[in-house]
């Protein structure tokens, strides 16, 4: 990973990995310019692309069968004697499945709490930033 930084705190830079390229800078609710992305996005967008990739694996390996899987994630950050500090993700996955016995929605319950606890990115936030997950199950 590469990353440029221009000017001072109010600056502009770029980050760029081998899929991943963009601007960066403090977001304007921290009184920054608000261009490009910001590390509250990214760590936002860490946690909850590492969990649905996972749970996406789990229900797989599980055979089963998801016909929309989609998730809505949002980051609480508290301010204390102007100090930031990162709270709580909130994960609200969404899975549309074909009708599902009462034992296999319980199942895909279990599997979405499963895939809170093995994200490599939820491991390594636990202890600093509470993780919260509400699932909604749709049957088609």
């Amino acid at each position: 990973m590469q990353l440029k930084w221009s000017e001072g705190r109010n600056g502009l830079g770029e980050i760029a990995a081998a899929n991943l390229h963009t601007s960066i800078s403090i977001p304007r609710e921290m009184n920054g310019p608000g261009i490009g992305t910001n590390p509250d996005e990214m760590l936002l967008g860490a946690a909850a692309t590492c969990y649905l990739i996972t749970l996406a694996a789990l229900l797989e390996n599980s055979k089963i069968e998801v016909l929309d899987l989609s998730m809505q994630a949002e980051g609480f950050v508290d301010v204390t004697n102007g100090v930031f500090t990162y709270e709580k993700i909130v994960h609200r996955p969404s899975i549309r499945v074909q009708n599902c016995s009462e034992r296999e929605l319980k199942r895909i319950y279990r599997l979405a709490e499963k895939a809170e606890q093995t994200c490599m990115i939820s491991k390594a936030l636990k202890g600093n930033v509470q993780i919260e997950c509400y699932v909604q199950i749709l049957q088609a």
